[in-house]
């Protein structure tokens, strides 16, 4: 008898603790992987040295729109909100899986080099570098001792496609131009900013419409992320969200020239926390006392995000240490959350088929993965403000890891 599959096909049991939902127990192949999206779209306009696995076709011009946020489960539920979002879907969308963990700075960087996070190594939110022993914000909070370039060397898609002479254009928001995520993962071609989404837009039309070489246009759009962190998933502000990219889609779709090839996609999904949910696992007494030390012990370093908490251990923790920090992790939280080794999430390829030497210290020896309505903090190294956040994402759920590719041809 063959064993029970998750939902990508891969076996499950040995993540799963009696009664919870399966974890995810395989990685994701090429077809179904979010990093397979630019990769395609170069390839479809004749860039060597990279694969059409999505099946493309060759086309002059292509438009890869990415919509922070933009999880398969919130579009179905909402789709009455975007309803060209949803007549694609309805008619051709696919299904793919994004990075583990389901945070932008690693679906980001998997999209910009066609590598899983095990070869390109921003590997969540809150990453260590091993060799400082510092844990480095990989989304807003590189600090200048952080070399971007040397944190993740690989060629991105841009830097292919503009050696192969296509003009590729990045839109997106200025403060985003000369980042260092951006200069990690999306670095090459042009760079066109827009503050506003129809300022971006219109940006997009023109190259577009300008256009008289092959051209790769990646189009980043963060409204529907940020309306869901502040407000929830379906709140009014998240369903203005919705509308507006989706009718700034509608209206691409419409004026792109003959020739050009229109890609939706997104960066990962999002599930509401309730605010007693949200929970300071570093969280003091009076007398500044951990409330739970049994969590902490042996801990030298806690990072990744609320949703896949990465806890790295002191040199000299043993074995005991760790089985007894495992142990607390699992009795406190393990009814709404996979507590697992890095070595079991590695075999089970959360991180890609191949976790290179390299990378495989900046992933957390142990790992807290919610799946259900729970966020986990360290509150002695983040603000307030991350306790008021509504939408959260980072955990291999289906509905964070699962997001819609849409197709338009004209």
């Amino acid at each position: 008898m063959s064993p029970a599959t998750d939902a990508t096909g891969g076996a499950v049991g040995a993540l799963t603790p009696a009664g919870g939902p399966a974890a995810p127990t395989s990685s994701t192949p090429p077809e179904r992987a979010l990093r397979s999206v630019l990769t395609s779209a170069a390839a479809a306009l004749g860039v060597p040295g990279v694969e059409d696995v999505l099946g493309l076709g060759s086309t002059r011009s292509v438009l890869v729109v990415l919509v922070d946020g933009l999880g398969r489960s919130v579009l179905k539920r909402h789709g009455g909100h975007a309803p060209t979002l949803r007549a694609a879907m309805a008619d051709g969308g696919r299904v793919l899986v994004a990075a583990t963990p389901t945070t932008t700075a690693a679906s980001l960087t998997s999209l910009g080099t066609g590598l899983d996070v095990g070869e390109h190594g921003v590997a969540g939110y809150d990453v260590l570098d091993p060799e400082r022993r510092v844990v480095v914000n990989m989304l807003g909070g590189w600090d200048e001792a952080t070399d971007p370039v040397a944190w993740q060397p690989h060629a991105t898609v841009f830097e292919r496609a503009e050696a192969a002479g296509v003009d590729a254009v990045t839109v997106s928001l200025p403060e985003f131009e000369h980042s260092a995520l951006t200069r990690a993962g999306l670095r090459g071609g042009r760079f066109l900013s827009g503050r506003g989404l129809i300022a971006r837009t219109q940006h997009v039309a023109r190259v577009l419409t300008e256009a008289r070489e092959p051209t790769l246009v990646y189009f980043y759009a963060n409204e529907l992320d940020k309306a869901g962190h502040r407000h929830g998933v379906g709140s009014d502000a998240w369903l203005h969200a919705l509308e507006e990219v989706d009718a700034a889609v509608r209206r691409l779709v419409a004026r792109v020239p003959q020739g050009t090839l229109v890609l939706v996609t997104g960066d990962h999904g999002m599930v509401d926390v309730p605010v007693a949910r949200r929970v300071d696992y570093a969280a003091v007494d009076e007398t500044g006392r951990l409330v739970d030390p049994a969590l902490l012990e042996g801990v030298a370093h806690t990072a990744g995000e609320p949703r896949m908490v990465q806890l790295h251990f002191t040199a000299d923790a043993g074995d005991a240490v760790r089985a007894r920090t495992r142990a607390a992790w699992q009795e406190r939280f393990g009814a709404q959350a996979w507590v697992v080794t890095r070595e079991e999430a590695v075999a089970a390829g959360w991180f890609g088929d191949r976790v290179t030497e390299r990378v495989l210290p900046r992933i957390g020896e142990l790992l807290v993965a919610c799946h259900g309505d729970l966020a986990l903090y360290d509150g002695r190294r983040v603000s307030p403000r991350a306790f008021a956040m509504v939408g959260q994402h980072g955990s291999p759920t289906r509905a964070e890891r699962e997001v819609p590719l849409l197709l338009w041809r004209r």
